[in-house]
């Protein structure tokens, strides 16, 4: 889901900090080092994380970010499998379509940038038109992939916890919101990212992670010749401005089902209603019931090898494969990156929820705690 249009980031982040056991010594197991300067004058921070295969995750106190993900092949060769940037500037940047991001308060879309809660209706910012028709966007004009988040690295555990106080009131949002971001890179291969969040007056949240991944390693090769599955036997159509109708379709017999392995690229370009109002797959399908954590969606990349899993607790996945990407922006390596050079597999509640009664809920009341558990497990075949 690109971002069309934005406001630079130019004050009113709060200071980052780093605590934890590696904050300090040489030899600390999780290395904290300079990302680079911000317009406020501070600094944001990289984690790297690593594991006994290898694999090495760097993660930013800027937006919670996952910045790079170094992943091997069938071969055992390291590759980053993600967009992104080389410094704060390009992720603070207008042309950002929120590369690595965790993106709040509400990530995908609500309709209109209005919702109604306990009788009072709430006015956002309207940061996003698709099909010329205005929408709020991933938690407005200073979301929280924009913001600096407080980062804690705990070597026992092999994982880094970000944390934001977001004020009430804060793009338009009611109460003040605590939300803590963990990633742990397991030896397993998996990158876990696990949101929580408290609130002291009733609110709405949707708390997701926006990597953009090309598991090819090479950023300049196009994701259509990746193979997706999803764990979904429905989708939610949209309308022009791709908020969901309300209705469930099911996906049997049109280029929407992916419940069997199938190249991204085999049915982009069919004549279906859904993908000419999305210019592609921006979509978000709702995945089968099913209590607890449990797997979402597999991407295979065929030359590579490389398999990516995704397990969740939530009941929607948004695919999105890259299609407003056009070679206007420049990222990691100088590399321009062009269309459907990645893709997004978003778990989440389900886009516009606030505004859908039939919807699973999306408020959060005090006393209550929101928990969202995505897994991104890494193979090779």
């Amino acid at each position: 889901m690109p971002l069309m249009a934005a406001a630079l980031v130019a004050g009113g982040c709060q200071k980052s900090t780093t605590t934890g056991t590696s904050a300090g010594g040489s030899d600390a197991k999780i290395p904290v080092t300079t990302f680079g300067k911000l317009p406020s004058g501070g600094e944001a921070k990289l984690f790297t994380l690593t594991n006994k295969n290898g694999m090495r995750a760097k993660v930013s106190d800027l937006g919670a970010t996952l910045v790079s993900l170094e992943v091997p092949d069938k071969a055992g060769k390291l590759a980053d499998v993600t967009h992104g940037f080389e410094s704060p500037e390009g992720y603070l940047s207008k042309e950002n379509p929120y590369f690595g991001a965790s993106v709040g308060r509400f990530g995908n879309r609500i309709k209109d940038g209005k919702f109604t809660l306990d009788g009072k209706e709430y006015k956002l910012a309207t940061n996003n038109e698709p099909g010329d028709i205005p929408c709020h966007l991933h938690g407005g004009n200073v979301g929280f992939n924009k913001v600096m988040w407080t980062g804690a690295a705990d070597d026992a555990s092999n994982s880094v916890t970000f944390t934001y106080v977001s004020k009430d009131g804060e793009e338009g949002y009611p109460g003040t919101l605590t939300a803590k971001i963990t990633y742990t890179l397991t030896d397993s291969n998996e990158l876990k990212w696990v949101a929580t969040a408290t609130t002291d007056a009733p609110t709405v949240l949707n708390l997701v992670h926006h990597s953009y991944w090309n598991l090819s390693g090479d950023p300049k090769t196009s994701i259509n010749d990746h193979i997706l599955t999803l764990e979904a036997d429905h989708y939610l159509p949209t309308n022009a401005g791709l908020i969901p109708t309300g209705e469930k379709a099911p996906v049997a017999g049109t280029p929407m089902d992916f419940t069997k392995p199938t190249a991204i690229g085999d049915r982009v370009a069919q004549e279906f209603e859904a993908l000419k109002l999305g210019g592609g797959y921006d979509h978000a399908w709702v995945l089968k019931p099913a209590p607890g954590v449990r797997l979402a969606a597999k991407l295979k990349d065929p030359k590579s090898g490389r398999v990516l899993e995704i397990l969740t607790d939530k009941p929607a996945i948004q695919f999105y494969g890259g299609n407003f990407l056009d070679g206007t922006v420049t990222g990691k390596g100088g590399v321009k990156y062009a269309h459907r050079t990645a893709c997004c597999l978003e778990t989440e509640n389900f886009p516009d929820a606030p505004n859908q009664p039939s919807f699973p809920s999306a408020v959060l009341r005090p006393g209550e705690t929101y928990t969202h558990t995505m897994i991104h497990k890494f193979s090779a075949e």
